[in-house]
């Protein structure tokens, strides 16, 4: 699927935590078309006009899944350009978006005994398959994730439908994602999937190498 630009339009804005931002885009042009876990990249460049050289952007994986017409993405205030984002954009603010990037769920994999790893905002490109169609064909699959606190679990509502049993870890009171006995648990033949800060992920992929489960079996939602 070739990348494509879209003229879009913020339509909501939701800031359900200090410095992190849940904004949803809708087309003013044609339908978006992408799969799950892919990303986008999003450009605030006012004087572009969608047809000369890209501008500058950022990446963001898409938390809505493709059956949505609109694109919904969260974000963390980290840097210069998510600062800008901040100040710049509104409800009715126009910008350009260009997609799909990425590969995630798309790569071969076996889809049995599949295990789901996220910290924090890294779960928005599991949620765009939780909630499509396409999860149906993931056999006995299982969730991890972690955050800060339950304050920060901001996404109960779209995990309330996902038929696959999940397992949060709450870092004030759990610690950190235990991967020693996630791997314990679902072994060295399962397919893992992991997303969310490039440290955890480095680490994690790490361990998971160590107690043999192969690299072909460690997919990674490392782009950033």
């Amino acid at each position: 699927m070739l990348a494509k630009k879209y003229k879009s339009e913020v339509i909501s804005i939701n800031n359900p935590l200090e410095g992190i931002y849940t904004l949803e885009f809708k087309s003013l042009g044609r339908k978006f078309k992408y799969h799950p876990g892919q990303f986008l990249h999003l450009s605030i460049d006012d004087t572009y006009d969608g047809i000369g050289q890209w501008p500058d952007s950022r990446c963001f994986s898409m938390q809505s899944n493709p059956e949505e017409e609109n694109i919904k993405i969260t974000y963390a205030i980290k840097g210069r350009f998510t600062k800008k984002m901040k100040e710049m954009l509104g409800v009715g603010s126009e910008i350009w978006l260009k997609l799909p990037y990425g590969d995630l769920f798309t790569q071969a994999h076996n889809k049995n005994n599949t295990v789901f790893i996220a910290g924090g905002t890294g779960i928005t490109p599991f949620l765009s398959l939780f909630t499509h169609e396409s999860f149906s064909e993931y056999i006995n699959p299982r969730i991890y994730l972690g955050f800060r606190s339950k304050g920060y679990n901001i996404y109960i509502p779209e995990l309330e439908p996902v038929k696959a049993p999940v397992i949060f870890f709450y870092q004030n009171i759990d610690g950190v994602i235990d991967i020693q006995q996630i791997v314990k648990d679902n072994g060295i033949f399962s397919t893992y999937f992991i997303s969310g800060p490039p440290a955890m992920i480095k680490s994690f992929k790490q361990t998971l190498m160590e107690r043999g489960v192969p690299v072909k079996q460690i997919l990674t939602d490392d782009w950033e």
